[in-house]
């Protein structure tokens, strides 16, 4: 997990706007590094690092000898590099995952490059000899990416719409930031100036589809058919694989635990698999909610049962309501579920990066989305119409749930890893029949839960919890985080309208000195609530 930044065609000074490029720093504490192009003095790179892979020569914009014409500025993990390097008999120069990247583009253009890649990514690539731009995004955008592009062709890409949004240019309108679609690539012509024209805007991969990087993955080739008991293995073997490739890490891992179904089952695969590969430190497990909530109760139950160091994050209402102006600035949404749900994950977040050592942070974010988790999928109205709104889910994903994830764990230096967003894993979930993915017997993800029943992975009234929303879980039996969030957001509009009819009185009145000082105070207290009142 990293932050990226880059400008093409810039008109104002590089080292002013370098300043919006510090806005992205909590993504890489590690180290940063600004660097212009050679022969453009009006483009530049900026990257902040989070040193997780290669520790040594993992600093960007990437440039190797073997192709001194192309520059790669890009966040994220490519989980086959390895796999590719043997197949293609690539020479690496250093140990870094995405340097595969140079020489893939360099051995059959863009469009294989982003479709042979296994992993999770955002990335900038720059071709000087053919004077080219890429800009690509992986499948369901785990990896977050940003681009401003104006008429007369300046070009800005960001990590996060923080790092665009005051930059300096001629045009008199703001330009809009926009973020750019997963699972495309797009070509950008660069002009002697600097500027750039966009070419074409390309679908690379559709979530539904087969990846091509399949033919060198390391799992065998799948037995075929859709009778239950193969289904079932199916799914235990490609999310296990799913989980063991990324384990590719130099940093300490740790795995989030609510007690649910998804975050469970992926904190005891994680631990089984750091068992067999001898990785010799303890998984770290963390678990938050207020005094005796459900999640806290259930992940302590979990933990104890695969044998991870466990961690236990109690906050209070108030802690939770004082954490709100910081969450809404992270996410860049004003979502309302995604505000309220973001809460507990920046502040178990918060604990993991000063208390502990853990850096890469597993999560189980996705499950619903593909497996068909949520309450009202028991109300689909055929077993069709469930996939379709899955797969819409999955499409979506972006703007929600994996934006609440990335956002909350990068906002404190960590990296983010999601297994159930597998490539192979959930083209294959996809792939298989409708009616054997819906709710049964009044249980929502169903065939999932099969799937591990046999294994004793989890204890049984784990394995078979029912759906509870994250926000909901991380509650006190006694009042709801949804409840809490609304009385305290009922008191401030209350409060807001108070202040606003009563310095309107005083205007009446005549009183304009008070009134006007009345109206800056009354328009700073709108301005702290404008995200408050939309959750």
């Amino acid at each position: 997990m990293c932050g990226i930044w880059a400008l093409f065609g810039s008109d104002e000074c590089l080292s002013v706007q370098c300043l919006s490029a510090m806005k992205i720093a909590h993504r890489g504490p590690d180290a940063f590094r600004f660097e212009n192009v050679n022969g453009f003095t009006n483009c530049c790179f900026g990257f902040h690092r989070l040193a997780v892979v290669d520790q040594l020569y993992g600093m960007q914009p990437i440039r190797v000898k073997k192709f001194p014409y192309l520059w790669l500025c890009y966040n994220g993990e490519i989980y086959n590099f390895k796999q590719l390097q043997k197949q293609f008999g690539f020479e690496f120069q250093t140990l870094v995952d995405g340097e595969v990247i140079l020489h893939l583009y360099n051995r059959g253009g863009i469009e294989q490059t982003a479709s042979m890649l296994d992993g999770v990514f955002a990335f900038i690539l720059l071709d000087t000899a053919n004077r080219k731009v890429f800009l690509a995004r992986d499948t369901y955008g785990v990896r977050p990416l940003f681009k401003v592009l104006t008429d007369d062709g300046f070009l800005g890409v960001c990590s996060e719409a923080k790092g665009l949004i005051n930059l300096k240019h001629s045009t008199s309108l703001c330009p809009k930031v926009e973020p750019f679609l997963p699972g495309h690539y797009e070509v950008l012509d660069l002009k002697p100036s600097g500027k750039v024209a966009s070419v074409e805007l390309v679908k690379f991969h559709s979530y539904k589809d087969e990846p091509l990087h399949v033919a060198c993955d390391t799992v065998e080739t799948l037995p075929s058919g859709f009778d239950l008991e193969t289904v079932k293995s199916n799914i235990r073997i490609l999310f296990e694989n799913a989980v063991r490739k990324r384990l590719m890490a130099h940093r300490r891992i740790g795995c989030l635990l609510s007690g649910g179904l998804d975050s469970s089952l992926v904190a005891a695969v994680l631990l089984k698999l750091m068992k067999e590969i001898n990785i010799n430190y303890p998984l770290q497990t963390f678990a938050i909610g207020m005094e005796n909530s459900p999640d806290l109760l259930a992940a302590r139950k979990v933990a104890a049962h695969i044998g991870s160091e466990h961690h236990e994050v109690i906050f209070n209402s108030e802690e939770g309501i004082q954490a709100i102006e910081e969450v809404i600035f992270s996410l860049e949404t004003y979502d309302i579920t995604t505000i309220r749900a973001s809460i507990g994950m920046y502040l178990v977040s918060k604990y993991i990066r000063k208390k502990t050592d853990s850096v890469v942070i597993f999560s189980g974010e996705g499950s619903d989305e593909l497996t068909q988790g949520y309450i009202y999928f028991h109300k689909a109205p055929s077993p069709e119409e469930a996939a379709e709104e899955s797969e819409r889910l999955l499409k979506e994903l972006y703007l929600f749930d994996v934006l609440r994830a990335d956002r909350t764990t990068a906002a404190h230096g960590l990296e983010l890893r999601v297994p159930f967003l597998d490539h192979r894993f959930t083209s294959y979930y996809l792939s298989l029949p409708a009616e054997l993915r819906i709710p049964k017997n009044g249980i929502e993800k169903y065939l999932l839960r099969q799937s591990f029943e046999d294994t004793n992975l989890l204890p049984k009234e784990i394995l078979w919890r029912p759906k509870e929303a994250f926000s909901d879980g991380i509650a006190s039996v006694k009042k709801s985080w949804f409840s809490i969030l609304q009385d305290y957001i009922d008191q401030q509009v209350q409060y807001h309208f108070f202040f606003s009819f009563f310095f309107s009185c005083l205007s009446h009145l005549g009183v304009l000195d008070m009134a006007a000082k009345g109206r800056q105070l009354t328009c700073l207290v709108g301005r702290i609530n404008l995200g408050i009142t939309v959750i």
